[in-house]
């Protein structure tokens, strides 16, 4: 989870004067919404990775979507006497894929766009939704650059910005703290690297790095650049198969416990890769089960059974839908500023979209593991508010 930076159809004027003409007969936007009219249903599309490499976190997405849409709508599936119409279509974290069917969606009528649970698939369905103005709701999708895209673009999921302000949040003060950063070489690595002297090292820090090849096997050369750095924070994003050597080698050499060692928590499926060396590591974690119990947190929970990572960004976009429903109808320049700075109570806790830019303002979390084997157990060890872990306003883009 460490910072993934993970993964036009112009309607025509006939087709746009008989969606007028359709709005006009069912009357106004807000009757509809209310249960006015002819209760025509409203047209969801979520196009999400149901398959690719991020299934598994667009599996999470959409359960945590219906459940949400049932907490919201109080298990009727409506609002008002309208019932929210779902169409699901697998992008399989291709973005040309996402954005075919996001035009498709919109020529049909649909309004409201969700998913995205790649960041490239997220920044190329955004500039859509702003040409057709439709209203888009990214997922789990990462990428700092959803926010503020443009007025017609929302997320529901964290952005990798307050990750790495969890992750400051381990040295308190960052001012003359040495941090380094352990990466593979290549993009993954980059983006990691730069986030952490962006944040970290603009809040006062001396940030370095040790970086890997991605094919690299043995990593003992590493942990010794890593000690003898000796860092007050070693940051390490790491993804891959080699994952769970390179852990191995940083605990045998001494580093896991010379120094706080920070990455980010990913999913459950994930968590024996740590191996003997997980109940050493500091985590920063968008979410995992137990780690609030809030009203939403219980509904969940009593839908999906174990609440893992994403299920909290698929649980608050179906939230984002109602409510910009109920206040909108139809009218999705009325959606928008229904969102816009509106606060909630969600899975996590209060939630605030901050209507500058959109951020989505969340509570994240200091979390430990304990466990062996394939069993874990995440348990927080501390809870940062929207406001601790709010990213800098960005100015909106359209």
């Amino acid at each position: 989870m460490t910072i993934r930076h993970t993964r036009r159809v112009f309607l025509s004027a006939a087709t746009m004067m008989a969606a007028a003409m359709a709005a006009t007969a069912c009357g106004s936007p807000q009757d509809t919404a209310s249960g006015g009219g002819d209760a025509a249903p409203v047209k969801v599309g979520l196009v999400y990775s149901q398959s690719g490499p991020l299934a598994s976190y667009g599996k999470q997405y959409i359960e945590g979507f219906k459940a949400g849409l049932d907490y919201a709508t109080k298990g009727t599936g409506k609002v008002g006497d309208r019932k929210i119409e779902l169409t699901e279509v697998d992008d399989a974290g291709d973005a040309a894929k996402a954005v075919s069917a996001a035009k498709d969606l919109i020529g049909k009528g649909t309004k409201i766009i969700g998913g995205s649970t790649a960041s490239g698939v997220a920044l190329q369905v955004a500039p859509i939704a702003a040409q057709n103005k439709v209203l888009f709701i990214s997922g789990p999708a990462a990428t700092d650059a959803v926010t503020g895209a443009n007025k017609y673009t929302f997320r529901s999921g964290r952005q990798s910005y307050q990750d790495v302000l969890t992750a400051k949040s381990f040295i308190g003060d960052a001012t003359g703290k040495k941090v380094v950063v352990f990466a593979q070489d290549g993009a993954f690595g980059d983006a990691n690297e730069a986030a952490v002297k962006a944040v970290i090292g603009g809040a006062g820090a001396n940030v370095s790095s040790v970086r890997a090849p991605a094919s690299a096997t043995e990593f003992t050369p590493f942990a010794s650049q890593i000690k003898a750095a000796k860092p007050d924070l070693l940051f390490v994003a790491w993804a891959g198969t080699t994952a769970p050597a390179m852990w191995q080698t940083l605990d045998q050499q001494g580093v896991l416990a010379s120094t706080m060692v920070v990455t980010g928590l990913d999913i459950r499926a994930s968590w024996p890769t740590f191996g003997a060396a997980g109940s050493k590591i500091s985590f920063l974690s968008h979410y995992f089960d137990g780690a609030s119990d809030t009203e939403a947190a219980k509904a969940l929970k009593a839908k999906v059974g174990t609440v893992d990572l994403f299920h909290p960004d698929g649980f608050a976009a179906a939230q984002m839908v109602v409510r910009a429903v109920q206040e909108g109808g139809d009218d999705v320049d009325k959606m928008v500023k229904a969102l816009e700075g509106w606060q909630f109570d969600s899975i996590k806790g209060q939630m605030t979209i901050r209507p500058d830019d959109h951020a989505l303002l969340q509570p994240m979390y200091q979390a430990k593991l304990s466990g062996s084997g394939t069993e874990y157990t995440a348990t927080a060890q501390k809870s940062l508010t929207g406001d601790e872990t709010a990213p800098p306003v960005t100015q909106m883009k359209g």
